[in-house]
């Protein structure tokens, strides 16, 4: 059995492979935890996934594919299967073998008709974005999730790279820790080749222990309704989530499934 919405709940979250951070010296004394495993990070992960359980779409930052500092656990699907999201995808942005599988993801209620890995250009290569589609035509949802680089440089290259791709879609959420506020010139240059807009609300993110700087995003295009935005207040990670509720569009609908699926085509 399938269920329709026309209101959808999104969320954007750079989790830091599971380490919380709520002081500026846990950088250094926490620093460890990105090298090797330790048990408090499947029970904050646990705490991550109640969360993630209120949402239909959210893409994940800073997560790993599967390997010795997250004990080989997939942290995409472990979320997913802990949030009861029936689709999940994880896309690995730099392989460091069995050291580290550094990766972005996706979790979805909703069954994607195909998901595109799209290289972006970079000084350092490995940046990479998702991109989700649901429904054919003019019916259709782009999903976008990015983790863009830390130079201006590197993040005017993406957005402009990335932009082409928004333009091809009918109805788009791009969503991600973008390391730019929204009135950057990076993000003045996706404005304007794209029918992305700026959100009415100015959501402060990062450091989630005393959060001033605006760098995690949902941008939606102009046909799609806001009807709420926000960041959360937790302390699971240094970022804090960003979320959203988007009314979509008449003859939009997304199918609900109440079952896992793999019905969907991945292209590189």
């Amino acid at each position: 059995m399938s269920v329709e919405k026309s209101i959808i709940k999104v969320m954007s979250y750079n989790v830091q492979v599971g380490i919380t951070t709520d002081k500026p010296h846990h950088y250094v004394l926490h620093s460890w935890k990105h090298l090797i495993p330790h048990t408090f990070r499947l029970t904050n992960l646990d705490r991550i996934a109640d969360l993630l359980h209120d949402y239909d779409i959210v893409g994940l930052q800073e997560i790993d594919a599967g390997s010795i500092r997250s004990n080989f656990i997939n942290l995409a699907e472990f979320l997913a299967e802990r949030a009861g999201f029936p689709f999940w995808y994880h896309q690995v942005n730099r392989n460091l073998g069995q050291f580290a599988q550094h990766a972005s993801g996706m979790l979805s209620r909703y069954q994607p008709d195909e998901i595109t890995d799209i290289r972006l250009p970079g000084i350092i290569p490995g940046r990479r974005a998702i991109m989700a589609r649901y429904g054919e035509a003019e019916s259709a949802l782009t999903i976008f999730v990015l983790h863009l680089a830390l130079s201006k440089r590197a993040r005017l290259s993406q957005l402009d790279y990335i932009s082409d791709f928004v333009n091809d879609s009918a109805h788009a959420i791009l969503m991600g820790d973008l390391n730019c506020v929204a009135d950057s010139d990076e993000m003045a240059l996706l404005f304007k080749k794209t029918r992305l807009r700026p959100s009415d609300v100015e959501c402060h993110t990062f450091p989630s222990w005393r959060p001033h700087q605006p760098i995690d995003h949902i941008l939606v295009t102009e046909e799609l309704d806001v009807l709420d935005v926000k960041a959360l207040n937790n302390a699971y990670s240094d970022h804090l989530p960003i979320v959203m509720d988007v009314a979509l569009p008449k003859g939009l609908h997304l199918k609900e499934v109440q079952q896992k699926t793999d019905a969907y085509k991945v292209r590189v």
